[in-house]
């Protein structure tokens, strides 16, 4: 008998509600999230002095971290050393939970080195005490669908290398995962052709209601447990571009109740850009509203 990882490799079938029932899925307990940023909003403050933007973060209340930009030549974090990156997280009372990894560099290259800047990464989360490493990004060059079919095979190598590490492994979302080529949609070729015990999934709820045919809720009901983290940002109502937390037209009023239906263990709030004034106000007022208004509708 096929065990369940070679199930779903053969198959290419995922798990979902709709073909094995809501009783096949065990939900997780609520429990306390802390609130996460990830940083590439501040990526300007950052860059000029990260110890006094983790500081300024901290307080707004974030608590919660999730870092981009690694040099896994240097073990580097925004120019520090990945230990001395952990303390000045520390000494603001943050934690980390999750690393965007550059991937994408090795997309085209050999195994021999994405498997190297895997290892490089894993020494990087460890440092951090990140519980995931997470593939954020896919270059122009790599979104067709015959791309997609081989990115799933390196998210599955990616994955099982990253989990005997005793990490796990993501893959976060843009637009494009969701155009619609010859019949086939990228999305669905991840979700179809990765183990899912190996890769789990970012979602971001941004692109999702801006590009997705799917609801997040129809996704979630796709591969219930599965997307273990959340990016949470609003879009402008106008020009349907990233905006602050309460000021767009994404009502996550009907989306936190499915935190524990998706699996969410972790969440970050991000602006990619078109801040009213600037990245620290944006992040400010993003997280005043958040705390004010949402924090008490995750389910």
């Amino acid at each position: 008998m096929l065990n369940r990882r070679d199930f779903i490799k053969q198959t290419g079938l995922a798990l979902s509600v709709a073909s094995f029932g809501m009783s096949s899925y065990t939900f997780p307990k609520v429990n306390s999230y802390k609130m996460g940023l990830q940083l590439f909003t501040i990526r300007a403050p950052m860059a000029q002095d990260p110890k006094l933007s983790l500081k300024t973060i901290a307080g707004f209340g974030y608590q919660d971290t999730e870092t981009y930009g690694y040099d896994g030549e240097k073990q580097a974090f925004y120019g520090m050393p990945a230990t001395d990156f952990k303390k000045v997280l520390e000494d603001n009372s943050l934690i980390s939970t999750s690393g965007h990894y550059d991937f994408i560099k090795y997309f085209n290259g050999s195994t021999e080195e994405l498997l190297r800047y895997t290892d490089q990464s894993i020494e990087g989360a460890h440092a951090l005490g990140q519980k995931y490493i997470t593939w954020p990004w896919l270059d122009p060059e790599s979104r067709s669908i015959e791309k997609f079919k081989i990115l799933t095979d390196k998210l599955n190598e990616i994955g099982e290398r990253v989990n005997k590490a005793g990490l796990g492994f993501a893959y976060h979302n843009h637009n494009f995962e969701f155009i619609e080529q010859n019949g086939e949609i990228g999305y669905d070729i991840i979700l179809q052709n990765t183990d899912p015990e190996l890769v789990k999934l970012q979602i971001d709820l941004y692109w999702v209601a801006h590009s997705s045919p799917y609801t997040a809720h129809e996704l979630f009901m796709k591969a219930p447990g599965r997307f273990v983290m959340w990016h949470i940002k609003d879009m402008d109502k106008v020009n349907r571009d990233y905006t602050e937390m309460g000021n767009g037209s994404i009502d996550y009023t009907k989306i936190l109740p499915d935190a524990s239906l998706s699996g969410m263990e972790f969440y970050y709030i991000e602006q990619g850009g078109n801040f009213a004034q600037d990245p620290i106000q944006s992040v400010k007022d993003s997280a005043e509203y958040f705390k004010k208004n949402l924090t008490n509708l995750f389910g």
